[in-house]
């Protein structure tokens, strides 16, 4: 892909996987492609289908808390992307071979973009970026290093909308990563709770 454009042309019309047959919209990703922080999560949801944007539902409005906590919004410090761009029906876990055909996009968005920090959220993303076999229960919190890149697993914000236990874990883990961010990007970025 020689530029984002273009790149989001290509999503956008993709007809590779049974996916994009069934779309309302592709999902690209949404944020800043030129931030240092990329968030991954697994696929497009329903309201994410209908709006052509990822992390517009539950789940987004509670990682939209979790950016603001730390000091990030979207518009500026980050930018949002999923292993596969396009809505899995009746919201179930894309496929192997779903992840597979997708992969390249994100890839060459990761190319592109070539953020500091990757923040893995949750299973899904974990499998189909880092090892098909990882558990995000053992690897999460865990700085990861993939192919150069420092990857953070956390799990999913859809996770602790089931789990209210898991966002103690889940809040350690963003922790770390402004805490991060400081090291590597803005020592100076403030975030009033950590």
């Amino acid at each position: 892909m020689n530029n984002i454009e273009s790149l989001t042309q290509e999503i956008n019309t993709c007809l590779k996987c049974p996916l994009g047959e069934t779309r309302t919209h592709a999902v690209v990703g949404d944020g800043n492609i030129h931030s240092s922080i990329m968030l991954i999560g697994e696929g497009p949801g329903f309201y994410e289908d209908q709006q052509g944007i990822p992390f517009v539902g539950r789940s987004g409005q509670l990682l939209n808390k979790i950016l603001q906590a730390c000091g990030f919004t979207r518009e500026k410090d980050v930018f949002i992307t999923n292993i596969v761009k396009c809505r899995p029906p009746k919201n179930r876990d894309p496929t192997p071979q779903e992840r597979q055909t997708c992969l390249p996009y994100l890839y060459a968005q990761i190319e592109y973009m070539q953020p500091k920090i990757i923040v893995l959220l949750g299973a899904t993303a974990l499998k189909g970026l880092v090892d098909s076999n990882a558990r995000i229960t053992k690897m999460r919190g865990q700085w990861l290093d993939w192919q150069g890149h420092l990857v953070m697993p956390t799990y999913h914000p859809s996770a602790l909308l089931r789990n209210p236990q898991l966002k103690r874990p889940v809040w350690d883990d963003f922790k770390q990563i402004v805490y991060k961010y400081r090291e590597l990007v803005d020592p100076n970025h403030f975030s009033k709770y950590c």
